[in-house]
C-alpha cells in the first residue's frame, strides 16, 4: 500500500482503539488508519500477534494492551489506559469478535453456549467498547467515531450457525440505539 501524501493524511493527531486488531480485519485497519496519521491502540487477546503488529508499526505510532473485550473491566481499563497514554480518543473501531464453535440450527441450539461464550464476546463486548468509549468521548467533548463491525448476517438469516446470525442481528440493534441516543441534538 503507498503512502499517503501529506495532504492525504486526515487522521493526523487522531486517536483510535482497533479491538480485534491483531490479525485479520482488525489488523488491516490499524495499518490503514496508521497510514492516515492516526495513532492506534490494539486490544487483543492475541498477545503475540498484537505486539508484534505494533511493533512493525512502531511504538511512536502504535501500541497494545491485552484486552478481553468480554470482561467489562478490561475494555474500560483498555480506554483509560489509552487516555492517559495517548491524551485522548477519537476512534473506537470495536472488531473483536468469534465465529460460533459449530453450525448451529435452531434446532440444536446450545442455549447457555451461547450466551456465555458468542454473546458476550460479539454483544457484551461491542456494548463495552460503545459505552466506554462514548463516555470518553462525551467527557472530553470529542465529536468521535465509533464502529462496530457486525456482518452481512446482521442483515438475514442463514442455514446454519444460528447463534452467530443472532449476535450479528444484536450488534445492528445496538448501534441503530446509539445512533438516536449519542447523535447530536
Amino acid at each position: 500500500m503507498a503512502e499517503p501524501s501529506l495532504q492525504k493524511k486526515k487522521l493526523e493527531g487522531k486517536v483510535a482503539i482497533i479491538t480485534g486488531g491483531a490479525s485479520g480485519i482488525g489488523e488491516a485497519t490499524t495499518r490503514l488508519l496508521c497510514t492516515h496519521g492516526a495513532k492506534i491502540v490494539i486490544g487483543d487477546i492475541e498477545d503475540e500477534k498484537g505486539q508484534k503488529v505494533a511493533e512493525s508499526i512502531g511504538s511512536n505510532l502504535c501500541s497494545y494492551i491485552h484486552c478481553d473485550v468480554s470482561i467489562e473491566d478490561q475494555v474500560q481499563a483498555m480506554v483509560e489506559w489509552t487516555l492517559k497514554t495517548r491524551g485522548h480518543l477519537d476512534i473506537m473501531f470495536s472488531n473483536g469478535g468469534i465465529f460460533s464453535q459449530s453450525a448451529q440450527k435452531v434446532l440444536d441450539l446450545d442455549l447457555s453456549g451461547m450466551y456465555y461464550n458468542l454473546f458476550s464476546v460479539n454483544v457484551g463486548g461491542m456494548a463495552s467498547c460503545l459505552k466506554h468509549a462514548a463516555r470518553a468521548m462525551i467527557d472530553q467533548s470529542i465529536k468521535g467515531s465509533i464502529v462496530c463491525m457486525a456482518s452481512v448476517a446482521a442483515t438475514r438469516g442463514a442455514e446454519n450457525w444460528t447463534d452467530y446470525c443472532m449476535s450479528k442481528h444484536a450488534v445492528l440493534g445496538l448501534m441503530r440505539c446509539a445512533s438516536k441516543q449519542l447523535r447530536e441534538p
